[in-house]
């Protein structure tokens, strides 16, 4: 389960992060590999820390805009 969890609260910013980049590249004036190589992960890193924040210090439902509602649990070995 911590594996899925990890994997779509991965997913879900990317995505997010893709269509921000895409729909910027319409209102700027760079090239698509710019576009997408500068702005997704800078979009996918501000959108998933925006959301963890709130979900960390305002309610846990914030994680649902991550994907899923609660982070993965990780057991220390």
């Amino acid at each position: 389960m911590n594996l899925y969890v990890s994997l779509v609260r991965t997913g879900v910013p990317a995505a997010v992060g893709w269509g921000v980049a895409v729909a910027l590249r319409h209102g700027l004036d760079l090239d698509a590999t710019a576009v997408t190589g500068v702005l997704t992960p800078v979009a996918s890193f501000a959108y998933y820390g925006l959301f963890r924040l709130a979900e960390e210090h305002l309610s846990p439902r914030f994680g649902w805009l991550l994907g899923y509602a609660r982070p993965p649990k990780y057991v220390h070995a």
